[in-house]
């Protein structure tokens, strides 16, 4: 059933939304309505009488007509029913009825709600009452009400636990034999805590259903042994996938298909199916994700193209396809997929294109969101001698997507450094967000692709510059790299090598200009190189050994790197040299070392330390015997080796891959202090707000309104930035008369918007002293650029001289609210000489932003000039964050020029964009993205 607004147009269709739940299936939410009365009264029958009567407090076996009305008929204002679904059937309800200060029926502006629930017992356990819970508070917020009211009986310890466990703040009391809870619907970082742990432990584990199956169908599996049904099913078997595997194909007649028991439908299999791959043509995939769904199957993966990468109907198929799917509350990796691949030693699951033999099991996890890239990645990484724990190429990414898979790897165990290589971020503030926690506690290393979506990827693309996406990954800590050679590189480095403990770098070698080379490409990358150690072309193993080992027990270097080039007449000597640096290493284990190799592929394969799987496939059966899962590793302890050392053809790309490693170091250092975000005593936070509700009441929904100066000027004060006030001048007596307002000397300039802030064009005069001076500029600037109605001057006060800024704040659709800060002028704007953060900022960000453009210098004393005030600086930027973060209707706020001044900061002119927010901000309930 889907409700339109068009069919009522009361339906709030923005409170629709899909959910993971707790065991990593899905759920939708939506509004009840008047359509739903079959639907209630079937999913009542289905609820034990125990539950029934915690809900009604008394023995209540069906529902009465009165009720069904009830319960189905509301005003999505003073009264609310969601129900959670999975397909067409409800699997759990809750409702609000405003209710005023004597505890009957009311309306706005009472603020107070009454609440209750009911889940059906099959579906008890899975979160589904907390996620109604998140949901039905949202909507209760949105239409101005800030507290639930519940009653609950003693015994339903359950429901309590719902509610003591969402981090409100509440107030419990026993009352006439029930428990009455009062919660305050305010988010708080406790609520926010909770909510942000649920939705990792629900991702990841729907990320787990779908990499640990227990059994897998493969649909689309041809007779004849050809296409990619069959190539899936080969990898599948080959792989040595320890649960039961299936074929399916509709026009099968015999009981087996290469060896694997061979059915005409999912439906037929008389067993739980957990993953099915899909590898049919689009125009036959919903039949088969019907019968998936109907099957009771958990995941899928959809090899099938055909969808978004082929135009507009392919893009329509593909949205009708992810309903689909999460209709019957399962994920969705691809379509278009490459495939997954798992190799953990329990599992060892290659549901991809990619032929046995499967990887190494490794400490590596590998997300694409290309099928090609991810080819090229597992080659690089095998050629290379390392593993990996998982792989996910997701294709279009309609649902799973990198997101999902670092909710995965923050926890996984078997996961040490997360490689992704992305086309898009549809949602860098979720994707910074979790990578920020991910990296705190692994690396995580991004190479990211096209810089406009690309067809077939219906994830949204966000409207930010390169240079800003790159800005707030970095903040994140992501390592952001630009190649997949990089990432390949950057990953190797990280996998086995600890993270240096500074930029101090030591190189020894038997190659005096290639030590040279690798000296420069230190200073390039910002790095603290040491004089290089020339060991001569004559240097044995043991000489290696030893000025490897005296290096890496030397306090004055944080990493090594070592060069080496072929011996002249001995060239069998690659596995003594790494036998050597392994000694080495072994000695002195606390510092990372990279080796940079010319011509020597034989040295490559002996660092990489390369190695088959631990255990051999299972053979292949004999035809006509049925597959059967092989039995469990005996340990999951088999990795790659510990001591390998990562090599790279060029000093280049070893410097590049020790660099990335140092500054993701430091990044987790500083993240022990990362910061607060002050208060101000003399922020009047509510009286912004009641500025702002005064200034769109009269603004439609969707428009923007740009502040005229006055109301500009007030809003910021409101925040403690106060702008330099500005007197119009339409002529040269009106000039005066404000000049003598202001006081000389004065400033005069023009503010028509082809002209704002552009200096160079002559529509500034500064340091005007007298009328006649000011007489005279009026003139000039009428002359050369036009008539006063044209320029609109103005006059304002002239301030202390100092460096003029720029610092801004925007709202992007989905990053949200970033904070910029540049130089002001042309060469900054051409150079894209720009820093972001992400907001709320913190007082370590603030820092950090000024510091971060290149231009800094110029603030700090350039050239014996003064150093200006950066801590005034500083509190602009931290006291625009704390506007634009505590209220969601500025979407866009310019100060241009802010001038710094030696002591004490100007802002001279200022532009504030507003409009109504969001009927659902950052702070909203979880949900999957819809497409």
């Amino acid at each position: 059933m889907r409700m339109t607004i068009e069919s009522d147009p009361s339906y709030p269709a923005h409170w629709e939304a899909d959910v993971v739940l707790r065991d990593g299936g899905t759920a939708r939410i939506r509004p009840i309505t008047t359509e739903d009365a079959g639907r209630l009264v079937s999913f009542y029958e289905q609820v034990s009488d125990e539950s029934k009567y915690y809900r009604f407090f008394a023995p209540y076996p069906r529902l009465s007509d009165r009720d069904v009305h009830r319960f189905t008929h509301h005003d999505y204002v003073d009264r609310v029913g969601l129900a959670a679904t999975v397909g067409e059937e409800f699997i759990g309800t809750v409702r609000y009825d405003r209710i005023g200060p004597d505890g009957r029926p009311a309306s706005a502006p009472a603020d107070e709600a009454e609440v209750a629930f009911l889940v059906q017992d099959a579906h008890q356990g899975r979160g589904v009452a907390s996620a109604l819970l998140e949901h039905i508070g949202a909507v209760a917020r949105e239409r101005g009400i800030r507290r639930f009211a519940a009653e609950v009986l003693p015994a339903n310890t359950k429901m309590i636990k719902v509610f003591t466990d969402v981090g409100y703040q509440q107030k419990r009391s026993f009352e006439d034999g029930s428990v009455h809870l009062t919660l305050d619907l305010e988010p708080t970082a406790e609520s926010l805590a909770v909510q942000r742990a649920r939705e990792q432990r629900a991702e990841a584990r729907s990320v787990q259903r779908l990499l640990a199956p227990g059994s897998v169908a493969v649909v689309g599996v041809s007779r004849s042994g050809a296409g990619v049904g069959a190539a899936a099913l080969r990898n599948l078997r080959d792989s040595g996938f320890h649960g039961h595997l299936y074929a399916v194909n509709e026009a099968v007649t015999r009981d087996l298909l290469d060896g694997v028991r061979a059915y005409r439908t999912v439906g037929a299999i008389d067993a739980p199916v957990d993953l099915a791959v899909i590898a049919v043509p689009a125009d036959r995939v919903p039949d088969a994700v019907a019968a998936c769904g109907e099957h009771g199957v958990q995941g899928l993966v959809v090899l099938s193209a055909g969808y978004g990468d082929s135009g507009p109907a392919g893009l329509a198929r593909q949205r009708e396809l992810l309903r689909q799917v999460r209709s019957y509350g399962m994920r969705l990796i691809g379509p278009n997929a490459y495939g997954v691949i798992n190799t953990a030693p329990e599992v060892e699951l290659n549901a991809s294109l990619t032929p046995a033999p499967m990887p190494v099991r490794g400490r590596t996890g590998l997300f694409t969101q290309s099928g090609a890239i991810g080819i090229a990645l597992l080659s690089a990484l095998l050629r290379r001698g390392e593993g990996l724990s998982s792989f996910v190429s997701a294709g279009n990414r309609a649902d799973v997507s990198g997101n999902d898979i670092l909710q995965y790897w923050y926890e996984d165990e078997a996961t040490d450094v997360a490689l992704l290589y992305l086309e898009t971020l549809g949602n860098p503030r979720k994707f910074t967000r979790l990578a920020r926690r991910t990296a705190a506690v692994k690396p995580v290393v991004v190479a990211k692709g096209g810089r406009h979506t690309p067809a077939g990827h219906v994830v949204p693309g966000t409207r930010l510059s390169e240079d800003t996406v790159s800005a707030l990954l970095r903040q994140a800590g992501v390592i952001r790299v630009d190649t997949v050679t990089e990432l390949v590189d950057v990953g190797l480095l990280l996998a086995s090598q600890p993270l240096p403990a500074g930029p101090r770098i030591a190189i020894l070698g038997n190659s005096e200009s290639l030590g040279v080379l690798t000296y420069d490409a230190c200073l390039t990358q910002g790095l603290r190189p040491l004089p290089p150690l020339d060991l001569t072309t004559a240097a044995s193993p043991e000489d290696f050994r030893t000025a490897l080992a005296a290096a890496l027990a030397s306090d004055d270097c944080d990493a090594v790197i070592v060069t080496a080039i072929p011996w002249v007449s001995e060239h069998a000597l690659a596995d003594d040299l790494a036998d050597a640096l392994r000694e080495a290493v072994a000695e002195a284990p606390g510092k990372p070392v990279a080796v940079v190799h010319v011509e020597l592929a034989e040295l490559v394969q002996a660092l990489s330390a390369a190695r088959a799987p631990d255990a051999e496939a299972p053979d292949r059966p004999a035809a006509g015997s049925p597959w059967t899962p092989a039995a469990p590793a005996a340990t999951a302890t088999a990795t790659a080796d510990p001591d390998r050392i990562p090599s790279y053809p060029a000093a280049e790309r070893a410097v590049k891959a020790v660099a990335e490693a140092v500054r993701y170091g430091q990044w987790r250092r500083a993240l022990a202090d990362a910061g607060q975000v002050p208060e101000y005593e003399d922020i009047d936070e509510a009286g912004a707000a009641t500025q702002l509700t005064g200034l769109l009441a009269d603004v439609d929904g969707g428009a923007v309104l740009t502040l005229n100066d006055w109301d500009a000027r007030e809003l910021l004060a409101r925040y403690g930035i106060r702008v330099l006030p500005t007197l119009p001048a339409p002529s040269p007596d009106a000039a005066v008369r404000a000049a003598g307002i202001l006081g000389y000397p004065v400033a005069l300039k023009t503010t028509a918007l082809h002209l704002r802030h552009r200096a160079d064009l002559g529509g500034v005069r500064l340091d005007i002293t007298s009328e006649a001076e000011l007489r005279r500029s009026y003139e000039e600037l009428t002359d050369a650029l036009g008539k006063p109605a044209e320029l609109q001057p103005v006059i304002q006060a002239m301030v202390p001289r100092g460096v003029d800024t720029v610092v801004r704040s925007v709202i992007d659709p989905a990053a949200g609210a970033v904070l910029s800060f540049g130089l002001a002028g042309v060469a900054s704007e051409l150079l894209g000489d720009t820093a972001h953060r992400l907001v709320p900022a913190t007082d370590r960000d603030a820092a950090a932003l000024i510091r971060s453009i290149r231009a800094a210098p110029l603030l700090f004393g350039w050239r014996g000039s003064d150093p200006v005030d950066t801590p005034a600086l500083e509190e602009v930027l931290l006291r625009l964050s704390r506007l634009v973060d505590d209220h969601p209707e500025v979407i866009g706020v310019s100060l241009e020029p802010v001038v710094v001044a030696v002591e004490g900061t100007s802002v001279l002119s200022a532009t504030v964009r507003v409009a109504h927010p969001p009927a659902r901000g950052d702070l909203g309930p979880r949900t999957l993205p819809s497409y």
